[in-house]
This record gives structure tokens, C-alpha cells and sequence, in this order.
């Protein structure tokens, strides 16, 4: 994938996202944004389209893709608001297998499960808090995980996060697909590693942690 390549960007305008929008920018790709308050969007270089909508809406997502190579999401869950990880991500595969786009790259917490996680105390110990005191987004999130692992087509990672720091990135990443290692991940370096996937298959089909400290 190179950089006249153009990216369907969903989290845009979040605080992890606007670092991933840089980053890409920075790189030379052409970026399709979905936002749901365009007017609260400040970056409006020439290589940005911007697509008003919400990602529960399929034919938003729709708008969204065309023309797109690849999949980028950092797209969390809004305060009061309706649950959104797994009807966003049945929405994107479905236009991904409608339009045949196979790359799907999206953020999680360090809280979701796999069958392949050899998780430590203290990743244990997030995991369970999640699940005491957000019993329905944790279970949004993990189903969200199953609806990818059951689906063969497409070449999607799930990359689990820990803290986010809101700042630049250090450059120094932790991977494991065991289990996380450390407490905190910059925004940064968020961004960097999901630009990473899109030249990287090592990660297709997996859930990775990644950390900084």
C-alpha cells in the first residue's frame, strides 16, 4: 500500500484520532474523515474529505469507504450515548466485503480476551475492572472481537492499548500478543504503529498489545 493510496479514517476527530490523522498527512496520504461535527474540525489541508455522519449509520459508512484502500479506526465510546464498537464494525465489514477492501485496522483496550492471551496480574487485573464496573461496553467490545475472528475475509487488527497518554510519541513500542507491557501507550505512538500495519502483515488476523512503559 503506498501514499497516493486514500484511507477511511473513523475517530477523526477524538484525541487519539487527530494524532492519527497527522501522522498520515505527514505521510502523504489522501484521507476520507468521518465526522459527525464537521464544524468542530480544524485540519482542512487538500488531502482530507471529510464525510459528515455517524458510524452507526451504514450508509454514512458507505460514503465513507468509497474509493478507499484500507480501514483505519479509533473510534470510542461516547459518554450517554448508545453503544457503538460492534454495530460500527458490523457496518464497515459489511462495505468492506461490498466494495472489497481488506484492510481493517482499529483500537481496543488491553481488557479484551483472546483465545491466545497469556495475560499477567496486572493486565488481568484491568481486564476485571473492566468487566465489573462496564459490564456492556466491555461485552460490546468482545463481541466486536468475536465478529472479526469469525470472518475470513478480511485482513483486519485489533490493536489493544493500555492508558493513553495524549501526547507525541517516544518511538519506544512494547508488542506482545501475549500479554501488555506497560501501564501506558502515548497517542503518538498509537498512531504510528496502526500506519505500520498498513505495509506490515504480522499482525493480520491478531490483536496485538502495545505499550511504551
Amino acid at each position: 500500500m503506498n501514499q497516493n493510496s486514500t484511507i477511511a479514517v473513523l475517530g477523526g476527530g477524538g484525541r487519539t484520532g487527530k494524532f492519527l490523522v497527522t501522522q498520515l498527512l505527514q505521510q502523504g496520504y489522501s484521507l476520507n474523515v468521518l465526522l459527525r461535527k464537521p464544524s468542530n474540525f480544524v485540519n482542512h489541508e487538500s488531502l482530507i474529505e471529510i464525510v459528515e455522519g455517524d458510524a452507526l449509520d451504514i450508509e454514512a459508512i458507505r460514503q465513507l469507504l468509497k474509493g478507499c484502500t484500507a480501514v483505519l479506526s479509533t473510534i470510542g465510546q461516547r459518554a450517554d450515548e448508545p453503544l457503538v464498537s460492534l454495530q460500527a464494525t458490523s457496518n464497515i465489514n459489511k462495505v468492506m466485503h461490498e466494495i472489497n477492501i481488506r484492510r481493517y485496522i482499529l483500537v481496543a483496550g488491553i481488557n479484551i480476551d483472546t483465545p491466545f492471551d497469556k495475560k499477567g496480574p496486572q493486565t488481568l487485573a484491568a481486564t476485571e475492572y473492566m468487566k465489573t464496573h462496564f459490564p456492556a461496553i466491555h461485552e460490546n467490545r468482545q463481541e466486536t472481537y468475536r465478529l472479526l475472528s469469525r470472518d475470513e475475509r478480511l485482513d483486519w487488527t485489533l490493536v489493544r492499548v493500555p492508558m493513553i497518554e495524549f501526547s507525541e510519541g517516544k518511538g519506544d513500542i512494547k508488542v506482545s500478543l501475549d500479554d501488555c507491557l506497560g501501564t501506558k501507550i502515548t497517542a503518538g505512538d498509537i498512531a504510528q504503529f496502526m500506519i505500520q500495519q498498513l505495509h506490515d502483515d504480522r499482525f493480520v488476523r491478531k490483536a496485538p498489545f502495545i505499550a511504551n512503559e
